[in-house]
């Protein structure tokens, strides 16, 4: 069945005058007719009665119409969501943000790519440590993940979003809330909270980096799995913690925020997908939290 033939007979069918509907689809009248006398010929009905004077449906052209235009929405309506979704307005996506992300960037993050992007359904999965991003990349689990690098996966695009200056999170008790700037040296003796080792934290090892440069020996008293946990615990005056600044969104009460100088200590935010997504409103999305996220580095 040819659909040009389906559009031919509603314009005939509506206008009831072939020459009407001959300008309505910018066409010459003779082929027009034609073209609807081998539909007839295909159907083996006559769907038109036709006279010097007048074009009527027939009782088979009347129901045939109903079909044929309900037929013609249907693949105008598919027209339209392929166009869609070939410009990446529609789809399903979910987000997976490291703890710091999750405070700092999520809610303007949620509300940004609602807006640009209305037709796609969004999910968001905060406070995932970098280890479980990249196993819900490659599960697809989530679609995209805010992380710290390094991360030594071949199969995942990551791109840098921006640099986060490393704090010192202090109880407001803690002689170190005394001081403007903390440097590493100074947390020699200093009960410390710091992400888990056994989850693999970026941060853990950037922490322990930090100290073990500056010739300090940990004295780690906490390990927890969640930022927020660990601020919360140094507002419950159990240790200092090394976070990114904008971990100070939560803005607790009991917590001091310190930078960290040595002389400025800085880690990565970046932006990962599975390398095999070309998704485009994947890579719509890509784009949309680029530029939201993206801020000159401090």
């Amino acid at each position: 069945m040819d659909l040009r033939h389906l559009r031919y007979f509603v314009a005939v069918a509506e206008e009831l005058h072939f020459g009407r509907a001959a300008e309505r689809l910018t066409m010459a009248q003779p082929p027009l007719s034609q073209a609807i006398r081998r539909l007839e010929s295909e159907l083996g009905v006559d769907l038109l009665h036709r006279t010097t004077r007048r074009v009527d449906l027939t009782d088979a052209g009347r129901a045939y119409l109903a079909r044929a235009k309900r037929i013609l929405g249907e693949v105008d309506e598919a027209a339209h969501e392929a166009r869609r979704v070939a410009a990446g307005a529609v789809g399903h996506l979910a987000l997976g943000c490291v703890g710091s992300a999750t405070y700092s960037l999520l809610p303007a993050l949620s509300r940004g790519l609602r807006r640009e992007l209305p037709g796609v359904d969004f999910s968001f999965r905060g406070e995932m440590l970098v280890p479980d991003q990249a196993a819900a990349l490659r599960s697809g689990e989530i679609d995209v993940a805010l992380l710290r690098p390094p991360i030594a996966d071949l199969t995942l695009t990551v791109l840098p979003l921006r640099r986060d200056r490393l704090v010192v999170a202090v109880p407001d008790d803690h002689p170190l809330s005394t001081l403007r700037r903390v440097a590493v040296s100074d947390l020699a003796d200093t009960d410390l909270i710091v992400h888990s080792a056994d989850r693999r934290s970026v941060m853990y090892d950037v922490v322990l980096g930090l100290l073990r440069d500056a010739g300090v020996e940990p004295r780690i008293r906490h390990e927890v799995g969640e930022t927020s946990t660990l601020v919360t615990l140094v507002a419950g005056g159990l240790g200092a913690a090394v976070v990114p600044e904008p971990v100070n969104v939560l803005a607790l009460d009991g917590v001091t925020f310190r930078p960290l100088v040595r002389p400025t200590v800085h880690v990565d935010l970046a932006i990962a997908h599975r390398t095999d997504r070309t998704e485009p409103h994947l890579a719509r999305a890509v784009s949309v939290i680029q530029q939201i996220v993206h801020t000159p580095a401090h």
